[in-house]
């Protein structure tokens, strides 16, 4: 049997990413062969990649691929923002967005099955998310997509956490300017009339509650619920938040776009996290549990 070294361990570690003991005991099984032992850990990586995928993945990146008039908007999850730093990660999210606008996968499963290979991880791009899990040590996941084509996109990613494509016709550099107000003003809706009947419900609820508690006649009660919804349907519409570049502070959006002879057919905004419930760590209760069940298995 081949003796195993300290270098051929660190060659494998350097390879894989793996513990090193996890690299020994590989490199003994496969009794030094370097390829073999490799494969062995690949195996074991997936093996952790499935006991990660329940853990929570609320952190990660949003990226995007645009080529003309053909994009693809994803994000990617990770559990920690420190993963969402990684070399890795980011390029197989970039991978991924290039693979959303070239393929037009129908869901997460079908990108998945893509051809895509990295780190020695494939050959598809599922194949390259259980390795990295394996390697890196956390959970990640593709969590949603989209593909556009068929009109001009302008696109704004803020840092890699808020990204937009912008589908319209005219003016790229208004396309461009609403893309950045997208990020920063989040509408939620191109016009009042788009916006989802339950979150109109939701707000009608509220406003209704807090117009019951003024003690007014029933009359103005609902005037002032209408009045309410009214301002709250300017507030998340994009055609008529004011402009967040408007000189005069007033210029709505939609009067800017009319300006610049410029129409905006839709828009797509993904925020990192957004609408996950984020776990939260009772770091004692951790640490006292551990402490338990340390003593009962004594």
């Amino acid at each position: 049997m081949a003796a195993i070294t300290a270098s051929m361990v660190a060659e494998l570690r350097a390879k894989t990413d793996a513990p090193m003991m996890e690299c020994k005991k590989a490199l003994t099984e496969a009794e030094g062969d370097m390829a073999k032992a490799e494969e062995l850990l690949r195996v074991k990586l997936g093996t952790k990649a499935g006991k990660a995928a329940s853990r929570i993945t609320a952190e990660g990146v949003v990226t995007m691929h645009i080529d003309g008039d053909v994009g693809g908007l994803i994000e990617v999850n990770s559990e920690t923002d420190f993963v969402s730093k990684n070399d890795s990660f980011i390029a197989m999210a970039n991978a991924a967005a290039k693979l959303v606008a070239l393929h037009n996968p129908a869901d997460v499963a079908a990108l998945g099955a893509l051809p895509y290979e990295q780190d020695s991880f494939g050959p598809t791009l599922e194949d390259v998310r259980k390795g990295l899990i394996g390697k890196i040590g956390e959970n990640m996941s593709f969590r949603r997509f989209k593909q556009f084509s068929g009109s001009h996109l302008a696109s704004y990613l803020h840092g890699t956490r808020i990204g937009v494509v912008v589908e319209y016709e005219g003016s790229a550099t208004a396309a461009k300017d609403v893309a950045m107000h997208v990020a920063a003003m989040k509408p939620v809706a191109l016009t009042s009339a788009e916006v989802p009947a339950e979150l109109i419900e939701k707000e009608r609820s509220v406003a209704t509650a807090k117009a019951a508690e003024s003690g007014k006649p029933a009359d103005i009660v609902a005037k002032m619920v209408e009045g309410s919804i009214t301002k709250y349907l300017k507030e998340v519409s994009l055609a008529d938040q004011v402009f967040v570049k408007a000189a005069d502070g007033k210029q709505t959006v939609g009067q800017m776009l009319k300006a610049a002879n410029t129409t905006v057919k839709g828009f797509t905004l993904y925020v990192v996290g957004e609408g996950i419930e984020k776990k939260v760590d009772d770091f004692a209760a951790e640490v006292a549990a551990q402490v338990a069940a340390a003593k009962a298995a004594a």
